[in-house]
């Protein structure tokens, strides 16, 4: 159980720096304001969905084969 929280930082982790990194460069392109908007709203919706599966498979919900990776630790 430890290894799996352990393991569910590292992926909220990374998705959060990798959110981070994408506003920026989305930022730092010189977008016209309509598409800026959309860009960063698509973005927004595909982390809360990986971040809603995540916290679903942590859960022990059945996802139906839309299974993350995860990190198998051999005791």
């Amino acid at each position: 159980m430890i290894a799996l929280l352990i393991n569910l930082i590292i992926y909220l982790l990374v998705i959060g720096i990798l959110y981070w990194l994408v506003i920026y460069v989305i930022d730092a392109i010189p977008l016209p304001q309509p598409a800026n908007r959309v860009a960063k709203l698509v973005l927004t919706v595909l982390v809360v969905l990986v971040i809603i599966l995540l916290l679903l498979q942590v859960a022990g919900v059945d996802l139906g084969g839309a299974r993350l990776p995860t990190a198998h630790l051999n005791p």
